[in-house]
């Protein structure tokens, strides 16, 4: 699709590129390094505001005309999920262990992943969007984590909720109400909306 400005995506996540890619964006990725321990343990109130300042940060760091003005870096795509079930946060598992406890905190549960994608320009986030999916996993035994974990691997240690909808996780659900692409990490549909207000896309 015909782009009318620069695109950059403020994020390592393949899948978040894969997302952009399948749309036909032309885009170049940059990874922010932002601290976002630090974001976190400060942050107070909704997972809703946190995912926004977070998906905001990515994209202001990368934003080489932060504070200046200067739009000619085009827009920069900012993203982030957090995981919440219970009342409790949760972020990317550390270890295979920690991906187990989390899965069985999950299992039998609703979780909700809340998405945030910002677009920024100039110094400034121009537009944004934040959205919730609620993902009921199964009520599964010991033995199908166990077949899971070994199968799935480490690569599961990159989602907040230990799975990839796309692949293997698909096995751990009974039902899903939401976005498919807000579950992959990049609310698609809303941020192309936003592309095409903001003149990065033709409409």
């Amino acid at each position: 699709m015909q782009l009318t400005k620069k695109l950059t995506l403020a994020s390592k996540s393949k899948i978040r590129a894969a997302v952009l890619s399948g749309a036909g964006l032309d885009f170049s990725v940059q990874v922010s390094g932002v601290d976002e321990d630090a974001l976190k343990a400060t942050h107070q109130g909704a997972a809703e505001g946190l995912a926004l300042a977070l998906a905001a940060a990515k994209a202001l760091v990368i934003d080489e005309g932060a504070g200046n003005g200067d739009k000619g870096r085009g827009l920069i795509i900012g993203a982030d999920q957090i995981l919440e079930c219970d009342g409790v946060l949760y972020d990317k598992p550390r270890s295979m262990e920690e991906a187990r406890h989390n899965l069985t905190v999950f299992r039998g549960q609703t979780h909700y992943l809340v998405g945030a994608v910002v677009l920024v320009e100039g110094g400034e986030t121009v537009w944004s969007h934040c959205g919730r999916v609620a993902l009921t996993m199964r009520d599964f035994s010991d033995d199908f984590l166990d077949a899971y974990l070994a199968q799935a691997g480490e690569q599961i240690l990159s989602s907040v909720g230990c799975y990839q909808l796309e692949g293997l996780g698909a096995h751990l659900f009974s039902h899903i109400d939401g976005d498919y692409f807000s579950i992959l990490g990049l609310p698609l549909l809303p941020l192309l909306d936003g592309l095409r207000a903001h003149g990065g896309l033709v409409a």
